[in-house]
């Protein structure tokens, strides 16, 4: 339980600060957790996605309620992303329980890494607006696939939003602000389909609703609640290069862990 909080407090702040909804975090803590209580390797991963995709949920509204405070959210790019990442998430919850675990973790580990040198390997940007993100031809494609990408790997979404919204030009601190909102539009309709695929299936942590176990859910999502807008709060006080590039090296270690875990 003070491994389920501390990954919660540390999911939550860093999820205010940088935008990416904390599963990066949770998702190896709870698969290693849950594996300690006798689940499957199979659906020790699975439960361990769904139980931090519910806990983006409140993770993601809390630091969205302090990015809007300090005006950075553009909520145009937030509205019309919106529906088409949740239609992806919904979709990777669906498909997770026909999905092996080594390519689910594979999937995992490879968004993980390629978001671990983003952080590590930070490249300057412009801050002019080079696109419109809002444009159907843009925000349709993308928006699908962040939230299939996301729900398949426990994430908030903002992982990719950030990255997305940096290339077009925008400012880190509207990037990470707009993207924390999209935590929501992932979270809700995964945790329903991971809800519905686990459902009877052998083999879960004791104490799972389909793929999300409650009494976890419960104690990171009360930590995570608290951390987050300590972390939005830090986002916009301070620059984010060093902290980028230190939260980059934990997502290698951790994904690397994880893989090498699974296929070993």
């Amino acid at each position: 339980m003070l491994a389920v909080i501390a990954a919660g407090v540390a999911a939550g702040f860093a999820g205010g600060l940088f935008g990416i909804g904390g599963g990066v975090v949770t998702v190896p803590v709870l698969y290693a957790l849950f594996r300690t209580v006798g689940a499957s390797d199979d659906s020790a991963l699975k439960t361990a996605i769904g139980t931090s995709l519910a806990v983006i949920v409140v993770t993601s509204l809390r630091a969205l309620g302090e990015h809007r405070r300090s005006g950075a959210v553009d909520a145009d790019i937030l509205r019309s992303w919106s529906p088409w990442i949740a239609l992806g998430s919904a979709s990777a919850g669906f498909l997770s329980r026909q999905i092996p675990v080594e390519a689910l973790a594979s999937v995992f580990a490879g968004g993980a890494l390629f978001i671990a040198g983003q952080r590590l390997f930070v490249l300057k940007r412009s801050d002019e607006k080079r696109m419109d993100l809002s444009h159907k031809a843009i925000h349709i494609p993308v928006g699908i696939g962040t939230g299939l990408f996301s729900g398949l790997m426990g994430l908030g979404g903002g992982a990719v939003g950030v990255m997305v919204m940096r290339w077009a030009g925008r400012s880190i601190h509207q990037a990470v602000a707009t993207a924390s909102g999209f935590g929501v539009a992932v979270a809700v309709p995964g945790v329903i389909g991971f809800l519905i695929a686990g459902l009877n299936v052998e083999g879960r942590p004791p104490a799972s609703l389909g793929f999300v176990e409650i009494p976890a859910f419960i104690a990171m999502a009360i930590a995570g609640a608290v951390a987050a807008p300590l972390g939005a709060k830090l986002a916009h006080k301070v620059k984010g290069d060093l902290l980028s590039m230190l939260f980059g090296l934990y997502i290698a270690v951790a994904a690397t862990g994880l893989i090498l875990d699974v296929f070993s």
